[in-house]
């Protein structure tokens, strides 16, 4: 039984990757089109609109597969070492959504320097105004206060699994669960599992946000570019894994 939920949430994964990449073709087709054809500004409205209902289903389907063994997602092995040292609350952090914009901010000034001295309006990343600028910022700051929140709750519940069923395991052999250690573990396994559905839904409304304060072409290309950077950390780092030595070749 915990072999068929292990290999559900593997293939939740992997599910989520394979449509990543379709996504991502499709955003990348979407930046590709005519400006000045019919209805370009309702086609990107709805490539934006159905990439972040994808990303809602796929956190609604961890939601439900938490249920039965929450801590693998805190250290899920579908995952390569790469990814899994980045994880924070068993995904990324939403602030980094934030980062990545001003990073895309810099390196499209950059790569434009000339257009933008000659006067070029690109549309771009490049050309976020001083009020997206603004309400970027204050995102920020309240996503950070948000992340801070979650992370102090973390570090408790990190403690009691210390103070509490590890004391009650002192009480009986070593390596052996008893009803109460095991009731105390459910305890904490339904705390970890609303931390992470906290963390979701906080990542969730900080993307919205931020692709609500971009125009569509910036949303879409910000789209882009996070599903690539997800999908070239996971292939990196997969073939790192591969290469460390004496791991098994298959």
């Amino acid at each position: 039984m915990a072999s068929d939920a292990h290999s559900l949430k593997h293939y939740c994964f992997e599910e989520w990757i394979n449509l990543q990449q379709e996504d991502l073709s499709e955003l990348l087709q979407g930046l590709s089109l005519n400006p000045n054809i019919p209805d370009h500004h309702d086609s990107l409205s709805q490539l934006i609109q159905k990439n972040v209902q994808h990303f809602q289903e796929y956190i609604d389907k961890r939601r439900h597969l938490a249920r039965d063994h929450v801590s693998a997602y805190f250290a899920p092995s579908w995952c390569n070492s790469l990814e899994t040292s980045l994880l924070w609350i068993a995904g990324c952090r939403p602030s980094m959504f934030i980062r990545l914009t001003y990073a895309l901010c810099g390196l499209e000034i950059e790569s434009r320097l000339t257009e933008f001295l000659q006067g070029a309006r690109t549309g771009d990343f490049g050309e976020l105004t001083a009020s997206q600028i603004t309400l970027v910022n204050s995102l920020q700051g309240k996503t950070i206060r948000e992340e801070d929140k979650l992370t102090t709750r973390l570090a408790s519940l990190q403690e009691d699994i210390t103070d509490k069923p590890l004391a009650v395991m002192e009480a009986s052999q070593i390596g052996e669960l008893n009803r109460d250690t095991d009731k105390a573990l459910d305890e904490h396994g339904l705390f970890m599992a609303t931390m992470l559905v906290e963390a979701d839904q906080l990542r969730m409304s900080t993307l919205k946000e931020l692709v609500g304060i971009f125009t569509p072409i910036q949303a879409v290309d910000f789209l882009a570019v996070t599903k690539k950077l997800h999908l070239c950390m996971h292939e990196l780092g997969t073939k790192r894994d591969d290469h460390m030595p004496g791991r098994d070749k298959e």
